[in-house]
């Protein structure tokens, strides 16, 4: 049971449309009830929770099962622009013996042995973005996922460890983590990550200096936070601030990083020098 003070739907417990009907709806139009994930929803009034996300999960899983992949991730807190394409968590369980923990009554994979499940399973941008999460939110660390993968006889433990050595809590969003991917599979030199640059901070940074003797900064701009006329006017202030500092600095969009033509690499090997590795990757 979640304890709420007010009087709410179901007593503040997730529920599926079925359970509402035809109400469901009216109710999702008035605002009294939000989506949770597909098919389960709750009163407004609940906050998000990993209690509430196992809770709503537990309504659609077969029993004696273990929540895991994307869904154990989603239900330990990380965002799901880091897992894949999809903003929804889907439905993914096991019968499998695994290391889990127990949330809300449900069995859930250990974000340890989640990490490493993804690092396995995803595609490399996604199975990159994803560890870095789980290594920001302090659920795990790099050493006992570096452990697990040691041991594990997957046909892809190639990849997970060639991810594990990539990966870097400091990354603060999924576009970093794929941006420094792009990077490192071009060959350049790996970039270092919250480079301080004056009042600035840089997503990744080559801090040696150039030829010209500036230096070269990477920013990765989200849609979200830079598609704005006053956002793209601050961007240009801080770039022409970063300029004066004496940093050359190459702003990437998401179409940037997934888009076909390299345009990125030649950019980033005309700064240092260097020809990039290709064709690209992904």
């Amino acid at each position: 049971m979640l304890p709420y003070d007010a009087p709410l739907y179901f007593c503040g417990l997730p529920f599926t449309g079925r359970q509402v009907g035809r109400k469901l709806k009216w109710l999702q139009s008035s605002g009294d009830i939000r989506r949770v994930l597909k098919g389960a929803y709750v009163d407004a009034c609940v906050p998000d929770s990993p209690e509430l996300r196992a809770a709503a999960v537990a309504l659609f899983l077969p029993p004696d099962t273990t929540a895991s992949g994307r869904t154990a991730a989603w239900i330990h807190g990380i965002n799901t622009t880091a897992l894949g394409e999809s903003e929804d968590p889907g439905l993914h369980w096991t019968s499998e013996p695994t290391d889990t923990v127990e949330i809300a009554g449900l069995k859930v994979s250990s974000p340890a042995s989640t990490a490493l499940a993804l690092a396995l399973n995803l595609s490399r941008p996604f199975a990159l973005s994803a560890v870095d999460a789980f290594l920001r939110s302090g659920t795990t660390t790099l050493d006992a996922l570096r452990e697990l993968a040691s041991h594990s006889d997957h046909p892809r433990a190639w990849q997970a460890r060639l991810m594990l050595g990539y990966a870097d809590p400091r990354a603060e969003s999924p576009g970093e983590s794929w941006l420094r991917l792009r990077l490192l599979d071009a060959g350049f030199p790996r970039p270092t990550l919250q480079v301080h640059a004056g009042k600035y901070r840089l997503d990744l940074a080559f801090p040696a200096a150039l030829e010209d003797g500036r230096r070269l900064g990477l920013e990765y701009d989200s849609d979200r936070w830079h598609s704005r006329p006053r956002q793209q006017a601050r961007d240009e202030r801080r770039q022409n601030e970063l300029a004066a500092l004496g940093w050359h600095i190459i702003s990437v969009r998401r179409p940037d990083l997934w888009g076909s033509y390299p345009a990125l690499e030649l950019a980033v090997g005309s700064y240092l020098s260097q020809q990039p590795r290709l064709p690209r990757r992904w």
